[in-house]
């Protein structure tokens, strides 16, 4: 007996072959015993099994170096199991991997992700891992940014990217596919072709069925591989794989597959017939790989059926430790949510001192304007760190839509300032990526108008990564935009839609209103470890103030009283800061003392300065910009409420913006949002 055999472009070790088929029967079997456990109530949720797709996740992770990386999909245990089998060494490390697998899925506190990811979501990001989502193609702009970092941080690792038939239909896909070919990133895209999305067969879903064939639109190359066949998988990837590491750029990988059950645990398959079902297990990858390794003299039928024994045994004893372990204790709800704030409260008054000499402009500081303090913010991170980058649409030569990346392509050139396509599905999602990846990308999306169309990205990926793999990540990037209304551009160019963004756990929010906190505050967010939503307000680009020369941050969480008054509280941010301290200019000749807040930053919010002040005034103004229905005003209110009612000496006024879409002639969009007039006439409501 042979102890190797030429199977494809490589020889196969006997140690390889049977690692090959112990990790395709440990999948298979974790999924029936899923399946099972499913059945019995004891794993709750959703589960998309993996059975009959093994030779897919262990032919192409078997070409993997420890170092490279993988994204997955809501059918993800086949990806996890495959990547942390193959890094493990020896047999009570193989056990504890797949302890750890099932005891996520069950919801336990032992699990990958610590009970909180699931299925859907497992990952095991300190291996390389990046993680599953359940979103339909969420993965793919996230593995295009991982493999963007590793080209800005020169390295050779490539990433591997899992994902189905139904995902190649998304828009996450053209526009990932579409970026990493324009700049050669080393990804290897693999589809997992099983014929059918949930219920929907692909010839109902896609015009071409050779869903490779769509590489050459790209200008990439493209192959249809037996997904049946571990080794004819194993080849393919493993020359994309090398491909992407001499950096030449991503390849799609196309595998024929099927699903042994259906889309999840409830799907009857009605849709699939008897005869389709017989003639794909016929074809099943693991008895014939077994075959064909007996065949060739390698192994021995009586090492096979010792080795399956020995899985079965594994499997067993990963249930009990999974239906043995605890669940997460709720007190614990809340943790790993947000990464721990490197801020202290040395920094919090050291910025108060700060931020009193600045107002005077005292000595030591020295006066710009808003444009140049975000200019100013991005150069100086950027000289600091050398993992901050910059990309966006126009972000580059052109200097962005309104100047604020100006300079910084000269200085730093195409790798840090990147022009990106017009993708902010893609530009967000590979924030996301790049950020899991070891840099802090601040992307830049033009318009905040234009964020919804990276929501998923943003909100289901880079917001909850950190929450939903058990805390074992950190996501820190920034979403630079800009938004509000002022220059007649309508309804799709400015509207103010920073509450949507306050709704997401893990994402911070911040609205400078001075060229002293858009700067302190925009290097704070750069170097936070948590994702960040920047919004810049378009009218107030030009507004002067003065920085001190010092390096600075303005902590998170901490609203500046920007006039002090005794009668009215006015609680406002970004542009409307402006107009409330006009607006209690003007009423102080009538005796009514408005003292103005500016939050700074709505995530975290800073109740502490806004409740003393009620407590001092008794009044209060809520103002925003924003959409009155569904504001942020509106959310503050509510915790006004519950935190200072007994103060409150009248009901708390609004003023914000009218519910409709922001129009473009000049008198409708002045009466549309908040005037100082209307914000005087708010006051003046409050003050009675």
């Amino acid at each position: 007996m042979s102890d190797e055999m030429v199977l494809g472009a490589d020889g196969l070790s006997k140690e390889n072959a049977l690692d090959l088929l112990q990790q395709m029967w440990e999948i298979r079997m974790f999924e029936n015993k899923v399946y099972d456990l499913l059945g019995r109530n004891l794993i709750k949720g959703a589960s998309h099994l993996y059975a009959g797709e093994e030779a897919v996740a262990v032919g192409a992770i078997s070409v993997l170096r420890d170092d490279d990386l993988i994204t997955s999909t809501h059918r993800g245990h086949g990806h996890c199991h495959a990547r942390g089998a193959a890094l493990t060494r020896g047999p009570e490390e193989r056990q504890e991997h797949i302890n750890k697998m099932l005891a996520e899925l069950c919801g336990r506190a032992t699990g990958y992700c610590r009970g909180r990811g699931g299925s859907m979501h497992i990952a095991d990001v300190e291996n390389g891992n990046l993680g599953a989502t359940g979103i339909v193609g969420g993965n793919i702009p996230v593995a295009t940014g991982a493999a963007l970092a590793q080209r800005l941080q020169s390295t050779d690792r490539v990433v591997l990217c899992f994902f189905g038939d139904g995902a190649s239909n998304t828009g996450n896909f053209h526009e990932s596919i579409n970026m990493a070919a324009t700049w050669d990133l080393p990804v290897v895209f693999v589809v997992e072709n099983n014929w059918y999305g949930m219920s929907v067969p692909i010839e109902t879903a896609a015009a071409k069925l050779d869903l490779a064939d769509r590489a050459c639109a790209y200008g990439i190359p493209g192959v249809t591989v037996d997904g049946m066949d571990v080794m004819s998988v194993r080849e393919a990837v493993r020359g994309a794989a090398e491909r992407a590491r001499r950096g030449e750029g991503p390849s799609i990988v196309e595998c024929q597959t099927y699903r042994w059950y259906g889309h999840s645990r409830s799907d009857p398959r009605a849709y699939r017939t008897k005869e389709e079902e017989a003639e794909w297990k016929a074809r099943d990858p693991i008895p014939n790989f077994a075959a064909q390794l007996v065949e060739a003299g390698l192994v021995t039928q009586e090492e096979v059926d010792a080795l399956e024994e020995q899985v079965e045994e594994s499997i067993e004893r990963a249930t009990e430790f999974a239906l043995g372990s605890p669940t997460p204790p709720v007190e614990e709800l809340e943790a790993y949510v947000y990464a721990s704030s490197p801020w202290t409260e040395a920094d919090v008054q050291h910025e108060k001192v700060l931020r009193a000499r600045c107002r005077a402009g005292a000595e030591g500081t020295r006066e710009i304007t808003y444009r140049e303090a975000i200019q100013e913010a991005l150069r100086e991170e950027m000289e600091r760190d050398p993992n901050v980058f910059v990309m966006g649409e126009d972000v580059g030569l052109y200097g962005g839509a309104y100047g604020a990346t100006r300079g910084l392509f000269d200085t730093f050139g195409p790798e840090r300032v990147r022009d990106t396509p017009i993708s902010e599905a893609a530009i967000g999602g590979a924030a996301v990526g790049a950020a899991m990846s070891g840099t802090r990308p601040v992307a830049e999306i033009m318009y905040v108008d234009f964020t919804p169309l990276a929501m998923d990205q943003i909100a289901n990926q880079g917001a909850k990564n950190r929450y939903m793999f058990g805390g074992k990540t950190t996501v820190p990037m920034v979403i630079r935009t800009e938004g509000g209304a002022g220059r007649s551009i309508a309804a799709h160019h400015s509207q103010s839609l920073e509450a949507l963004w306050t709704h997401f756990p893990g994402i911070y929010v911040v609205m400078p209103s001075t060229p002293y906190d858009a700067k302190g505050l925009l290097k704070a967010s750069i170097r936070d470890d948590n994702p960040v939503m920047f919004i810049e307000h378009k009218m107030i680009y030009g507004v002067k103030g003065h920085v001190p020369d010092e390096d600075y941050i303005i902590p998170f969480g901490v609203a500046d009283v920007k006039r002090e008054g005794s009668d009215v509280t006015v609680v406002t941010y970004s542009r409307m800061v402006h107009r409330a301290l006009e607006a209690a200019e003007r009423l102080a000749p009538e005796g009514i003392s408005v003292e103005v807040i500016d939050l700074r930053t709505l995530k975290p919010l800073d109740m502490a300065t806004v409740a003393a002040s009620v407590r001092k005034t008794g009044r209060v103004v809520g103002l925003t910009e924003a959409y009155l229905t569904g504001s942020f005003i509106s959310e503050l209110v509510a915790r006004i409420q519950e935190d200072v009612f007994d103060w409150l000496d009248a009901p708390i006024v609004r003023v914000a913006a009218a519910d409709v879409p922001v129009p473009m002639s000049e008198p409708l969009e002045d009466a549309a949002i908040p005037s100082v007039e209307r914000v005087v006439a708010g006051i003046r409501q409050a003050a009675r």
